[in-house]
């Protein structure tokens, strides 16, 4: 019973996620998305493809993505108060 409801509950987000990226595709042809937006959000991503293909075990690529996006966001996070700081 229990892997009934998990596969039902898999099949709904996989699902789901396939209407996300067809609306996606679709304002993007329509010209309604930014493309500065669109490769912000996909820098997670290419992050874990290239650890995935580095390590080659998703754990690791996982924990991999997380320390690398975090130290991205130090860096930005301190670009940012220097920036404020000094005007540029």
């Amino acid at each position: 019973m229990n892997a009934i409801v998990i596969g039902l509950v898999l099949a709904l987000i996989g699902i789901a996620v396939v209407f996300v990226l067809v609306s996606g595709v679709k304002n993007i042809t329509n010209g309604k998305s930014d493309f500065k937006k669109i490769g912000i959000l996909s820098v997670p991503f290419v992050i874990f493809v290239i650890s995935l293909v580095v390590t080659g075990g998703a754990d690791v690529a996982g924990v991999v993505t997380m320390v690398v996006m975090m130290l991205l966001m130090v860096v930005m996070i301190a670009f940012t108060g220097l920036k404020g700081t000094f005007k540029f």
